[in-house]
């Protein structure tokens, strides 16, 4: 008796399994005859089969099979090319260890699509720009010529000279308390400066503390904005030490900050989506303008402490507006929060402790301070 109940309980199993891939053959040769990119199913199919949760990212419709990276381009431009999300790109990316700086890419470096147990993976052969030569090549690379993960000339200054400045920071940060003969802070001038014992010829930028950086979640203030005012070098250290002004952009006050020139490398990070939950703000935006687009730096009110790392990807909603629902009956029109709505996103590329600078690399609707970002 048992053995009868299995013997239909495998036939039933069999005739199943053999209805299931009779449609999905089908289902394949329909999408095909329409021109439909099937790869994404086939690759969630075979993910399913050896008990993997998440499916593999989805391709760009118009991603290339092959491409040689060319001069000017960015690693977040490349990725979107490959896929409808760039910042799933350490999903498909297939580390080499036969090539040289496999983590980085070059210019003339060839990345072609293939797929490894149905999902997609890009893979890169060191080549000489030329497509018909696939053969890799040892050669020397400096990392100042690998492709940035966004363009580097827009973070420059953001990496270089600070635009805010945490709270604790402004009690170790040396200051410029005097000017020689009440004489206007200038280029070519000397200041006095307090908080440091940097030998001559050391670089400092000059800073002047603007508006505070309000926290939206609890009013606090966890920093100021910090307006660059210029450069000077020591001239001769001690206490007081005296900085020559070798570049300004406004007058060097009494109170001004001196922050340590940082000597800035090229951006190599890979964008991808953070570990942690985020669910934060908008506090800043550097230039004062009221809407934000694309390649402009704003500040986040989340930083290390909460997870963020340089290369997370994060996404922009437009915060929605209350507004009064005046078609309903009540003495009263009562008051509604519309939806937020998708409007971008945004890379982080520096960290503070409560505090984030991020680029917005898309801008698909208005994006303005108090919008909210959270992950992708």
């Amino acid at each position: 008796m048992f053995y009868a109940r299995t013997s239909i309980l495998r036939s039933t199993c069999l005739v199943t399994a053999s209805a299931v891939t009779l449609i999905a053959f089908s289902s394949a040769r329909a999408q095909r005859a329409q021109g439909v990119d099937t790869a994404p199913a086939v690759s969630m199919a075979a993910a399913s089969a050896v008990g993997q949760l998440n499916p593999p990212p989805v391709l760009n419709p118009r991603h290339p099979e092959t491409y040689v990276v060319q001069s000017g381009d960015t690693l977040w431009d490349i990725a979107a090319m490959f896929l409808r999300d760039p910042w799933y790109w350490p999903e498909i990316w297939q580390i080499n260890p036969q090539v040289e700086n496999p983590h980085l890419i070059f210019p003339g470096d060839i990345l072609s699509l293939i797929y490894l147990n149905g999902r997609p993976a890009v893979q890169l052969e060191r080549g000489s720009g030329v497509v018909a030569r696939l053969s890799p090549r040892v050669r020397s690379e400096s990392l100042e010529e690998a492709v940035p993960t966004i363009p580097f000339e827009t973070l420059r200054a953001f990496l270089s000279r600070p635009a805010i400045l945490g709270r604790d920071e402004l009690e170790t940060l040396p200051y410029v308390f005097s000017n020689p003969e009440g004489l206007l802070g200038s280029s070519g001038r000397d200041v006095y400066v307090r908080g440091t014992q940097a030998g001559p010829g050391s670089v400092f930028n000059v800073v002047h503390v603007g508006d505070p950086l309000i926290d939206p979640d609890d009013n606090s203030v966890i920093g100021f904005e910090g307006l660059y005012v210029g450069q000077g070098r020591v001239r001769r250290s001690g206490d007081p030490s005296t900085v020559t002004l070798t570049d300004s952009t406004r007058e060097t006050l009494i109170g001004d900050y001196l922050i340590a020139e940082e000597s800035v490398t090229p951006v190599n990070f890979l964008p991808r989506a953070p570990q942690n939950s985020v669910d934060g703000r908008i506090i800043s935006v550097i230039d004062g303008v009221s809407l934000i687009g694309q390649y402009q730096v704003v500040v986040v009110n989340r930083g290390g402490r909460h997870g963020l790392e340089p290369g997370h990807v994060l996404r922009v909603f437009k915060t929605g507006e209350v507004v009064r629902d005046t078609t309903n009956r009540r003495l009263f029109a009562e008051k509604v929060r519309l939806p937020d709505e998708p409007a971008g996103t945004m890379m982080v590329f520096r960290i503070f402790d409560r505090m984030s600078y991020a680029l917005v690399m898309e801008a698909t609707n208005e994006i303005s301070v108090l919008d909210t970002v959270r992950n992708p």
